[in-house]
């Protein structure tokens, strides 16, 4: 029997700046569900990467005295070193610069030439973006997501992909695949903008260089938006590898609001015109502040990945951003509340429990019996959240269970009757609460099954653990002094 698969993306970041805890947010997110799949038993690919075309690169590079290429070799590296740090285990990491996908982005245009044509345009133009906006869409004749940028009046040859005609067809879409857009609000904002009609897009830019040259005319080059929006299955070897025709359409899209135009409405457009399916769903994150503060290189205020690891470790970064973020909407990323989580929860409660039940079956011993305790493991009730991408949900769940597990430890207290019954209840309950958090918080979870001699996979959850020897566990979660 084959497999399920799962196939899960990130937006692929601009590397004009260095990664901050914006950037990561999405990658953890996207890990985890990763690693939730893969302990389901799925054959999983996840895919990431970095956006290295266009003016804004360019520009980039010229101000600090790289040509682009070397410019945006330095980022790439800056990304991937980060995401190291944050235990991100992707299945490829794509850069726009690399040989297939320029190769394969000229060849789908060329699959869809019947598509385009060529034309003269002129309109609002932001740099931030880089893209071409409607007077309707300023605030303050300002771009909403670029506040403090010019906005361009730009003229030029172009051509144009026949966005227009895609209209009917995506609406159409819309309403038969209602689960394709997420969360609903977002859908309906798309779908109000899309009924307000659609202009056929600019595809191609003459004024700079730094791009995959237009196919048989390379006075032009490829919109950034248009070349890196392919990555999604350029990654896999489309057309023809086995990898497209196995992990193709992919299962979830996961990307910002400020991404939600080009990877909701241009993103399908381009595959109906190739005839390719679009992905089953896109999910649409909100936004994240720091402290209080809009995350922004102009601000001074943009936050280092690798600095809070370093400053609170792997896991506990990990963990926050899924216990304290509805996914899907804005959220803070407050340094005092990741404390107060990180203080409250993994080392009093989680930690506490592994460190006492396992000084205990050290020196009591276990004797293998029904463990009634697991009974209030809200299993199905977990898998449904992390189904539907309700990822604070289901650590509420698995927290409640560790509550239980630590009440259990009050009322019977196994210190004083040293019961090895009521301890192997309490260790077999460990071992199925860790197999639980393995996605999230994966390198002590790894530590946790190595001193109590059970392998991370899902049938370990319910299979009861064996007549094994359990030493003391180190402190996992140190507590932080504030």
């Amino acid at each position: 029997m084959t497999k399920k698969k799962f196939y899960v993306t990130t937006a692929i970041d601009y590397v004009n700046a260095a990664p901050h805890i914006g950037h990561a947010y999405q990658k953890i997110i996207a890990d985890i569900l990763a690693r939730w799949h893969k302990l389901r038993g799925e054959d999983v690919f996840f895919l990431t990467g970095t956006d290295e075309h266009g003016q804004k690169n360019a520009k980039s590079a010229e101000l600090v005295g790289l040509k682009p290429k070397e410019f945006v070799d330095n980022m790439a590296k800056k990304f991937k070193e980060t995401w190291e740090i944050l235990d991100i285990d992707y299945s490829r990491f794509i850069r726009t610069t690399d040989k297939d996908h320029e190769q394969l982005v000229q060849k789908f245009i060329k699959k869809i030439k019947k598509d385009i044509y060529k034309g003269v345009y002129e309109g609002l133009y932001c740099v931030g973006c880089e893209a071409y906006i409607t007077e309707k869409e300023l605030v303050n004749r300002r771009c909403p997501f670029h506040p403090n940028k010019d906005i361009e009046i730009l003229k030029e040859e172009s051509y144009f992909f026949k966005l227009s005609k895609y209209q009917n067809a995506l609406l159409l879409f819309y309403k038969k695949n209602p689960e394709y857009i997420l969360p609903k609000k977002r859908s309906i904002e798309i779908i109000n903008r899309v009924k307000d009609g659609l202009k056929d897009l600019s595809i191609t830019r003459t004024s700079f260089k730094w791009g995959i040259p237009f196919p048989e005319d390379e006075e032009h080059v490829i919109y950034v938006w248009f070349d890196a929006l392919l990555n999604y299955i350029t990654a896999l070897g489309w057309p023809d590898n086995v990898r497209f025709k196995r992990f193709w359409p992919a299962d979830i899209e996961l990307l910002g609001v400020d991404n939600s135009w080009f990877h909701c409405v241009i993103w399908p457009a381009m595959l109906f015109s190739a005839k390719i399916k679009p992905a089953k769903t896109i999910f649409v994150h909100g936004f994240l502040t720091f402290n209080g503060q809009k995350i922004s290189k102009s601000l001074g205020n943009t936050i280092s990945p690798k600095v809070l690891v370093e400053k609170y470790s792997i896991d506990s970064v990990r963990y926050f951003i899924c216990r304290n973020f509805v996914f899907g909407e804005d959220g803070d990323f407050s340094e005092r509340a990741l404390i107060e989580r990180y203080n409250n929860e993994l080392a009093d409660k989680l930690g506490n429990l592994i460190s006492r039940v396992s000084t205990l079956a050290e020196k009591y011993g276990l004797e293998r019996t029904e463990n009634r305790l697991i009974k209030r493991l809200k299993l199905k009730e977990i898998r449904m959240h992390m189904e539907n991408y309700e990822l604070d949900k289901a650590l509420n769940l698995i927290f409640e269970f560790i509550d239980s597990c630590n009440l259990y430890v009050q009322e019977n207290k196994p210190w004083e009757t040293k019961d090895k019954r009521i301890l192997y209840e309490l260790t077999d309950s460990i071992k199925a609460v860790s197999i639980l958090l393995f996605p999230f918080i994966p390198s002590s979870i790894e530590k946790v099954a190595k001193n109590f001699n059970f392998k991370i996979e899902w049938g370990a959850i319910e299979k009861p653990l064996g007549a094994v020897r359990i030493k003391k566990q180190e402190i996992l979660f140190k507590k932080i002094n504030v």
